[in-house]
């Protein structure tokens, strides 16, 4: 009952945050994949064919696109959930796992989806779940069954129930857009003639915060999806940039120019309680604020970019960044072991991910432009923007490297992107 309960909400929020106007759909190329993928079987469900769109369609292709997983085809016959399956079968047709469901009709048009996972190696049930949905819910559903699917079979949560925002020009239009990770579902939350930047999600999935230029000037709003409020937040003399949201979404922290050189300061996100966060004779921008307490940042305080860390609540600034003369735009992964950020290699702006505990850092990438790197709720993709053909592309990569995909706007420049959170 809990879990219903908990999903309930979550799709009561995000088909609130859907009655945006949809827009052009992302569409996604798989450019790499990792070197040793999982095969498992993934048949259509018992009594699928009721629906008007397949649910495991959406389970597949959200595997498929992960780069983790090979699916293995058998024919058009479900597996019923209800049925133990032959799993020495599943092992013989090379699968190492096996899903199998059923839609279960419920009053008023509903259905329950009632789904089981087996491990055909070890010959044993890894778990099973039941969820409620309408017909129309069939993507939402079958990104939740993705995510159960690779929370069992490789250890960590899944990120395709999850949602990201972006911003597209077209001609002299921007729109802050919001779809979900596969590209699919996308709704425009603001259309302006001017720039709009630096969109950062809530810790709730439910606001976003972003920098628009609609009154001439960059100023800061919050915008709640579910309504399509907004409350500016920072519109100060000069500049107000780069918001930042803090763990418990409370707090944003900014840049702000009001006193001179662009500076580091946190507010409340009704507007309230201006403070500053660090002085510097240079300039401080780009902040992120992590879950281990530092706020991460990029200066030239030592005479070219790199990236800083200061405690939250104040104190003196740490170097992070060491290797190379040029590092910006950091960002921690949600569990505070990985920094993602721009780095200068040979002339080229890439992707980089540092080690926070040996040091160690990695080019992932192998463009020439990239900008505004974003974790993936589990810390295993990074979303990017870069350019392809003369205009903006996002772009992902695994922090090993090894996958990567391309989400392109057909005619259109896409930048500035973020990935939300999972909604529990």
């Amino acid at each position: 009952m809990r879990i219903l309960n908990t999903f309930r909400l979550f799709l009561a929020t995000l088909l609130a945050s859907l009655a945006l106007g949809a827009q052009a759909q992302l569409s996604i190329e798989i450019t790499g994949t990792g070197a040793a993928r999982f095969p498992v079987i993934i048949p259509i469900f018992e009594n699928e064919g009721r629906l008007p769109q397949s649910v495991t369609d959406v389970v597949r292709a959200d595997l498929e696109r992960s780069g983790l997983f090979t699916l293995i085809d058998t024919g058009p016959l479900p597996m019923p959930e209800s049925v133990t399956p032959d799993l020495a079968a599943v092992r013989a047709r090379g699968a190492d796992a096996v899903l199998t469901g059923s839609l279960v009709p419920m009053a008023g048009g509903r259905h329950e989806v009632r789904f089981r996972l087996f491990d055909a190696q070890k010959q044993l049930e890894l778990g099973a779940m039941a969820l409620p949905m309408t017909p129309a819910q069939n993507r939402l559903v079958g990104h939740r069954i993705a995510d159960f699917v690779y929370e069992k079979l490789t250890g960590l949560p899944g990120y395709f129930a999850t949602r990201i925002a972006y911003v597209v020009k077209s001609g002299p239009n921007f729109e802050l857009q919001i779809a979900d990770a596969d590209g699919m579902n996308a709704a425009t939350a603001l259309r302006s003639r001017e720039p709009i930047i630096s969109p950062a999600w809530s810790p709730d999935g439910q606001r976003l915060a972003y920098v628009s230029f609609e009154q001439k000037k960059p100023i800061i709003y919050v915008h709640t999806l579910t309504t399509g409020q907004r409350r500016v937040v920072a519109n100060f003399k000069g500049s107000n940039s780069a918001p930042a949201w803090s763990p418990d979404g409370s707090q944003l922290a900014v840049v702000l120019t009001k006193d001179g050189r662009s500076q580091l300061y946190a507010v409340g996100a009704d507007g309230t309680g201006v403070r500053r966060l660090a002085q510097s004779s240079g300039i401080d921008t780009e902040p992120f604020w992590g879950a281990d307490g530092h706020i991460y940042f990029t200066s030239d305080r030592g005479g070219s970019p790199q990236i800083y860390r200061i405690p939250a609540g104040g104190g003196s600034a740490q170097r992070v960044s060491f290797e190379g003369n040029y590092n910006v735009s950091p960002r921690l992964s949600f569990d505070g072991k990985l920094l993602a950020f721009i780095t200068r290699n040979a002339g080229r702006f890439q992707v980089a991910v540092q080690d926070l505990a040996t040091r160690q850092t990695t080019i992932l990438t192998d463009s020439a432009r990239d900008e505004s790197p974003s974790f993936a709720p589990n810390g295993r993709m990074i979303l990017y923007a870069t350019d392809s053909g003369g205009r903006g592309v996002l772009s992902a990569v695994s922090t090993d490297g090894r996958i990567r995909q391309r989400l392109t706007v057909q005619a259109a420049d896409v930048r500035e992107p973020a990935w939300g959170p999972r909604i529990r």
